[in-house]
């Protein structure tokens, strides 16, 4: 016997949504409003090395540096951008667009090897209608993937879930970066 559940465009409306409570993430909220850095938060972790920890920066090249997103998608949701202020691939020249792009390997080796991701999206939004958040700074999402983890929180809740710290899990990738002896960013 077969039954199926019908479903009204209510169950699919935007009121019906539901929140987690994660008093954790006030944390992250309230230090973008906390005027740190004025405009682009890239920049400012650009400028202020000394705040790398604090700012979650997990490496530096010559030209570009990778972060952990503060509002991650999943655990190890990582950015990879160029220190320069361009919104566009075509403001970017040969040498920024490789070290970008080693930069961006090494990030997905470093989560394969540390949180085991089994997978990977790995892109970049131009322009706010994309879904920029920040279009005039660009960089690259390495977002880590699982087999199921489009679990029911996701699917029926609308929500996702990351299990880990974001500083823990800092910690664990610079030590991890270490023995790995990542980036390699040599020419």
């Amino acid at each position: 016997m077969i039954y199926f559940l019908e479903v009204s465009e209510e169950f699919y409306s935007t009121e019906r949504k539901r929140n987690i409570y994660a008093p954790w993430r006030m944390e992250y909220i309230t230090g973008l409003y906390e005027g740190r850095y004025e405009g682009c938060f890239l920049c400012g972790y650009r400028d202020d090395p000394n705040s790398d920890e604090q700012n979650l920066v997990l490496w530096r090249g010559q030209r570009s540096f990778a972060v952990l997103n503060r509002f991650p998608y999943t655990g190890g949701h990582s950015l990879v951008a160029p220190y320069d202020h361009k919104g566009s691939l075509a403001d970017l020249d040969e040498e920024t667009m490789l070290e970008i792009m080693k930069m961006t390997r090494d990030v997905k080796r470093l989560l394969s090897h540390s949180i085991h991701a089994e997978g990977f999206n790995v892109g970049i939004n131009v322009g706010r209608c994309a879904g920029a958040g920040l279009p005039g700074h660009l960089h690259v999402h390495v977002v880590p993937r699982w087999g199921g983890d489009t679990n029911f929180m996701a699917v029926l809740g609308e929500v996702h879930m990351v299990p880990q710290g974001l500083q823990d899990l800092y910690t664990q990738l610079l030590s991890d970066s270490a023995k790995l002896g990542l980036p390699k960013l040599s020419r």
